[in-house]
């Protein structure tokens, strides 16, 4: 199984696995798309493929990676456990003394494997086929969603935004959504913490404009790259190359220095001006399910767009979970575990749920050996890139599966003395937490729901778990398909 190489490419092969519908009835982007892709999001239904959007030059494609199977397609893969296998496999060297996070990451970009997979320049690329600049560089092209009633606007929901290090000029790719302000403007909505952020800071530091490109689509991976939090030292370009086992294919812009995927659907290009005031940008539905609140942020000035001849316009939408946008997330849990174990090797598995919204809850299993160890693991994860965001972390023990957070919080819940196993710090807060005591600023709760150790002053039996003998269990279960009480095994 290969991993796609453009969103076309995927597209066909989604629906010859029938797990894509097209739909031939002209359709509003002005919130009917959302009315009508919401309940197909949360019934795990099949990818959708929009061919009349009213107003709108080309199709629109949305939920492709709305699913297990979809998600791990779009990677090359049947299942994601084979690439974090593949990470697992790189990450066994020998690290620098210590095995600090940093040390960790800096050699990385330096393992072999991962280098064979830096980026190709190719002359042409599809996404140049057609070059609009001027009056004819609009955004009028494009079906852009107004997803939800009280949205500032339409927005641009799954970009791959480019830009570059004004001082090494070491590229960025990052997942920032785009508000339409007009045919030729939209709002920029990256946050402090991020890449595509540091740039304009220092490009305003150096008094110059930044360069920034915009890619939809490409290949399903570089998608997925650019809202992975991958470490510092990590580009975008080469994860994605990576992933798919074969380098990225990039091209020269056309109107700046800026590399962006030669297999892209469409090219915004353009800049932001540091000097120029912000202009307040949202509300917006956003994957928290409540509206982010409206703010001041840059504007991005489009200076030309360039697009294949026959072209589509790939998009999501987002709000209350779970939605395609769980699985872009399930995906960098399963994906960067082996990191994660690399660190901190006692940690069995982690998971994300939906209703966490990627940054309220995490649950995590350890191998415990040692006292305080759940509060040694809550602290570190803390201290892991976007892992700070984490408003509550809870622990539990090896033998629970932490993919059922039903099963999880039932082992939490009877494991734990509220008073002794409840820990409260402070730390960075995701821009997008309404309930964040200041901006960027929030608490945050660990709970120890592992079982106690004597270590730990715990004195008295710890209880067993109730289990049925398992010869007496599997008999009784063979009767009670028989008697047609129980369906039969897949």
């Amino acid at each position: 199984m290969q991993a796609p190489n453009n969103m076309r490419q995927f597209v066909d092969d989604l629906e010859s696995r029938g797990e894509l519908k097209r739909i031939s009835e002209e359709v509003d982007p002005y919130l009917e798309v959302t009315a009508l892709s919401d309940p197909v999001m949360k019934a795990t239904g099949p990818a959708l493929l929009f061919e009349r959007v009213k107003g709108a030059a080309c199709p629109l494609a949305i939920n492709l990676f709305g699913s297990r199977s979809r998600m791990a397609a779009s990677l090359g893969v049947e299942d994601l456990q084979e690439i974090a296998d593949r990470l697992k496999g790189l990450l066994e060297v020998e690290l620098p003394s210590g095995g600090l996070v940093a040390k960790l990451m800096s050699v990385l970009p330096k393992l072999k494997e991962l280098k064979a997979f830096a980026p190709k320049t190719v002359k042409e690329a599809p996404c140049q086929e057609v070059v609009l600049t001027g009056d004819e560089a609009s955004l009028d092209l494009l079906p852009i969603l107004t997803c939800w009633p009280d949205d500032a606007g339409p927005f641009i929901t799954l970009p791959q935004v480019i830009t570059a290090d004004p001082d090494t000029g070491k590229h960025n790719v990052g997942m920032y959504r785009l508000q339409r302000f007009d045919a030729r403007t939209t709002g920029m909505h990256w946050h402090r913490h991020k890449g595509g952020a540091a740039h304009y800071e220092r490009a305003g530091e150096l008094g110059q404009k930044l360069p920034v490109a915009v890619a939809l689509g490409g290949p399903p991976a570089s998608t997925y790259a650019a809202c992975a939090p991958l470490p510092e030292n990590l580009p975008e370009y080469m994860f994605t190359g990576f992933l798919m086992r074969r380098p990225l294919e990039v091209v020269k812009a056309k109107t700046s220095d800026l590399m962006v995927p030669a297999q892209a659907e469409v090219i915004l290009e353009g800049y932001v001006d540091p000097a120029e005031p912000l202009r307040t940008e949202g509300p917006f539905g956003d994957h928290t399910g409540y509206y982010s609140l409206a703010d001041d942020y840059p504007v991005f000035h489009i200076t030309a767009i360039t697009h294949r001849k026959d072209f589509l316009y790939p998009t999501t939408i987002v709000g209350i979970p779970p939605m395609e946008d769980y699985y872009l997330g399930m995906a960098t849990e399963r994906l960067f575990l082996p990191l994660i174990q690399t660190v901190l090797p006692e940690v069995v598995d982690y998971h994300m749920p939906a209703e966490g919204v990627f940054h309220n809850l995490v649950f995590v299993a350890i191998d415990k050996k040692h006292p305080g160890q759940a509060y040694k693991v809550m602290n570190a994860l803390w201290g892991q890139g976007q892992m700070m965001f984490a408003k509550l972390i809870v622990v539990v023990d090896a033998d629970v599966d932490v993919q059922d957070p039903q099963r999880a919080w039932w082992e939490a819940l009877n494991h734990i003395d509220p008073q002794r196993d409840v820990l409260f710090t402070r730390g960075p807060a995701d821009a997008l937490d309404h309930a964040a005591q200041l901006p960027f600023l929030h608490s945050k709760m660990g709970i120890d729901g592992t079982r106690k150790l004597k270590d730990e002053g715990f004195t008295r039996p710890w209880p067993e778990r109730i289990e049925m003998t398992p010869g007496v269990q599997a008999a009784a279960l063979d009767r009670l398909k028989g008697w047609g009480l129980l369906p039969p095994e897949k």
